[in-house]
């Protein structure tokens, strides 16, 4: 939806672009539309999948960090406010000073305060606003710096995180409530789709039978933060989106805590596309153990799935499933 406000901004010439050099555009994600940028000019800042994978394919020069100076840049707001902040904190120290640091987002997506919190410490114009949302932009001046977040972070319980990963300040209780409640043999071949940054791998490796095991996930950042906390050799790393992941040999289980968010709104959609990779990527006999909050209505689709499954544990947030023997309708 940003090209709507962006256009309007460049078209009646209150947003004058520098006439050379880079403009990084900071988590666009898929669905972004930047035609009104000169696009020989747009280098992508994506380390998310799919939209890393999907935005190279457009052309795009997609890097998963800001390289070097730009003469713009345009911040994409994600939902974490701490990590919203330390994007546009990144964007003013990497833009050449007085060049605009652009910055749009959904009024869902904390716009709003962030355009708040900024006009106490920069210059910032006029926001522009339409459909549901906001753009504006200030002259890079570098003095943002107490934004930033550390690249990395350390939780309490010794874990290695990141600013706006998922349950960044500690392990999640649901998946807590699922390493607790896995049974005492599992099989040899593991595989956690969105692994985030380790921690339900951390638990599983601490069974001797695993001789190996998948970490499935899709930020980048994550992945690399469990790269610090797994480092047992029977590790896989796979910087990928699970839905579509397929590993060469079937693993005979799963571990999930599938997300259920891609704005504000929840979207059971998702964990239900998880279930179905699930089954697809599973060996015939294979098992599935997933969390989930308890709202979240999961059941049908594994009955779907899978020919057998139930509740093994959960309390009134948390309900952790079992799924047996994949059914793979269609094939």
């Amino acid at each position: 939806m940003t090209a709507p406000r962006l256009r309007l901004a460049l078209d009646d010439g209150a947003l004058p672009l520098p006439e050379s050099g880079r403009i990084a555009v900071l988590y666009p994600g898929e669905s972004a539309d930047l035609a009104p940028l000169p696009a020989a000019r747009v280098e992508l800042v994506e380390p998310r999948q799919p939209a890393h994978d999907a935005r190279t394919r457009e052309g795009y020069p997609v890097t998963t960090a800001l390289a070097g100076a730009y003469a713009a840049a345009l911040v994409m707001l994600p939902r974490a406010k701490a990590l919203a902040r330390d994007l546009v904190a990144a964007a003013d120290a990497a833009v050449t000073p007085g060049g605009p640091v652009i910055v749009d987002g959904q009024k869902t997506d904390g716009v709003e305060a962030l355009l708040r919190d900024l006009r106490r410490r920069v210059s910032v114009s006029a926001p522009i606003s339409k459909a549901h949302g906001k753009l504006f932009w200030f002259p890079a001046e570098g003095t943002l710096g107490d934004w930033r977040r550390p690249a990395r972070q350390t939780t309490p319980e010794g874990f290695v995180t990141a600013p706006g990963v998922f349950s960044a300040d500690g392990p999640d209780p649901g998946s807590v409530l699922l390493a607790g409640s896995l049974p005492a043999k599992l099989p040899a071949r593991m595989a956690d789709l969105g692994a985030g940054w380790g921690y339900l791998a951390t638990r599983l490796l601490e069974r001797d039978r695993i001789e190996r095991l998948d970490l499935v996930e899709a930020d980048r950042t994550a992945l690399d933060c469990a790269r610090e906390n797994v480092t047992d050799p029977r590790a896989r790393f796979h910087w990928a989106d699970a839905r579509t992941w397929r590993p060469a040999d079937a693993p005979g289980g799963i571990v999930m805590n599938p997300p259920f968010h891609e704005g504000r709104a929840p979207d059971p959609d998702l964990g239900r596309a998880f279930v179905a990779a699930a089954a697809e990527i599973l060996a015939p006999g294979g098992r599935l153990w997933l969390v989930a909050n308890r709202h979240l209505p999961y059941e049908a689709e594994l009955a779907r799935r899978f020919r057998g499954s139930r509740e093994i544990a959960g309390n009134a947030r948390f309900k952790v499933l079992e799924a047996v023997r994949p059914t793979r309708p269609g094939r």
